[in-house]
């Protein structure tokens, strides 16, 4: 759980960063982001249903 709070805080402050010095963020386009979540999340739950089978 460490290095995704980790990941998230970097991605916040590079995001103050990029509000403050007004520069377009390179990152794809919402909804790019929201199936790459669907995808982790997912692979999440293949994982979690199998440990609750074992």
């Amino acid at each position: 759980m460490k290095p995704y709070l980790i990941s998230l805080a970097v991605g916040v402050l590079v995001g103050v960063i990029y509000g403050l010095l007004r520069v377009k963020s390179p990152a794809p386009p919402t909804v790019a982001l929201i199936g790459l979540f669907g995808m982790l999340a997912g692979e999440q739950l293949i994982m979690i249903v199998r440990n609750m089978l074992r």
